[in-house]
């Protein structure tokens, strides 16, 4: 019988602190349903905003990441004071949970503070292709704590941005124009001179390669079966590709009509004789 009126007790305070629960639980679902929706008209807002601008477009990224993720973080916090917990007691517990989250947040922060140096310093920006640890590909999207590379196959590579503000870059837009170097090996018994002038003269056909500065063939090397010629050649970046692959291709079928052999590693194997 005792038990019978010890669950009765406990079952009408639950529903005494149910009830009163309840208006603060309704409003804030609420503010965090309206809150969302603010959130993200305030985010169409900000994006149409640096659209019309012509801001820096890593910049854009930034910001409105930062933004995004402020106003949800403090939409947390009034959704969580409206639930009965104290300003005053929400405060005392990030206090006091500090040390444990700045732990376990140390790499974030770094990347937090290595998406401010690359804001700063611009070792690249949206649009270039770059070269970073491990990843070649376009800059698609640099947000506050990752940047997001388009590679060669069409996938997102995203990297962290403290490791891209601490190590080593290549950018390929950084300058106007680029270098190009082809290598190329012929035989011993083939025409130096003519197949320097072959390289020179698809050069100077194509539209894509930069006459000043000139191209140039070097001989690179006397290797153990060929003749290791150098060309290089300058270009815009939007050409580089185009020319790269043209001479490329070129070559073969121009060297193939003047003779001059490519040559390429060969196996012979002898048949010795059996003794028996």
């Amino acid at each position: 019988m005792e038990i019978l009126d010890n669950s009765k007790e406990y079952l009408e305070k639950a529903m005494s602190w149910a009830w009163e629960l309840l208006p603060s639980l309704i409003s804030a679902i609420l503010i965090l349903v309206i809150g969302l929706w603010i959130v993200r008209f305030i985010n169409r807002l900000v994006r149409r905003f640096f659209e019309k601008k012509d801001y820096d477009l890593a910049l854009e990224s930034f910001l409105q990441s930062f933004i995004n993720i402020t106003l949800k973080v403090v939409l947390f916090v009034l959704v969580i004071t409206q639930l009965g917990v104290q300003s005053s007691s929400l405060i005392a517990i990030v206090a006091s949970a500090g040390l444990a989250v700045g732990l376990a947040l140390q790499g974030s922060l770094a990347n937090f503070a290595g998406g401010v140096l690359i804001l700063l310093f611009k070792p690249f920006k949206i649009g270039d292709f770059i070269s970073a640890q491990g990843v070649d590909g376009t800059v698609k999207e640099i947000t506050i704590f990752t940047t997001k590379i388009s590679t060669f196959g069409n996938q997102i590579a995203i990297v962290p941005n403290g490791q891209l503000s601490n190590n080593n870059i290549i950018n390929y837009n950084a300058q106007n124009t680029r270098r190009d170097k082809i290598g190329v090996g012929i035989g011993y018994d083939s025409n130096i001179k003519k197949a320097k002038e072959i390289l020179l003269e698809i050069c100077a056909e194509d539209g894509n390669i930069l006459k000043d500065p000139a191209p140039e063939v070097y001989v690179e090397a006397l290797a153990d079966s060929s003749i290791n010629l150098s060309l290089r050649f300058w270009a815009k970046n939007e050409n580089f590709w185009a020319a790269h692959f043209h001479v490329l291709e070129e070559l073969k079928y121009r060297f193939d009509a003047a003779d001059i052999d490519i040559p390429y590693p060969q196996r012979v194997l002898h048949n010795m004789p059996v003794k028996g």
